[in-house]
């Protein structure tokens, strides 16, 4: 049975986000990102998806401003795509949001421009989950990963 807890120790969020991003590299292949996720990590808010007490997957938020937080980091094992994971550990973002009273949930990934197979399925995972393009910049990160920037409106609480 796979559950989402919350993980609090800094120490703990950085194995589980090292562990999952290094068995990812088809889209997570650049050292120097990896390593700066390790460290931002730390400090977010961070829900791991476990199999049984076996980290799989995880989701990292940055908060931006009070209206506003971000998927910073999201990842899960390859052999574990495809069977909800990724839609409950966004749930559990946009939970958060509305337990903030934040109304917008933002991500950045891979922009089309750039053909890459797998950011095609991640770019639609996101598009299905309810977010949508708002801007790309093409040399955020690099002229070779343009960055496309999606944002999803959550409806404030009442």
């Amino acid at each position: 049975m796979i559950t989402i807890k919350k993980v609090e120790k800094p120490g703990r969020k950085a194995a589980i986000c090292d562990a999952t991003l290094y068995a990812l590299p088809d889209w997570f292949g650049r050292e120097d990102s990896i390593v700066t996720y390790i460290k931002e990590v730390r400090d977010m808010p961070f829900w791991a998806a476990f199999e049984e007490t076996r980290p799989i997957g995880f989701v990292a938020l940055k908060k931006h401003t009070p209206y506003t937080a971000e998927i910073c980091v999201i990842g899960i094992l390859e052999a574990y795509h495809r069977q909800g994971i990724g839609k409950k550990l966004v749930a559990r973002c946009e939970a958060f949001c509305a337990e903030n009273h934040m109304e917008y949930l933002t991500v950045k990934t891979l922009d089309a421009s750039r053909q890459d197979d797998g950011y095609a399925k991640t770019r639609k995972f996101y598009f299905a989950m309810g977010f949508r393009p708002l801007e790309i910049f093409p040399l955020l990160w690099d002229k070779d990963n343009p960055c496309l920037f999606m944002a999803k409106y959550l409806a404030p609480p009442v």
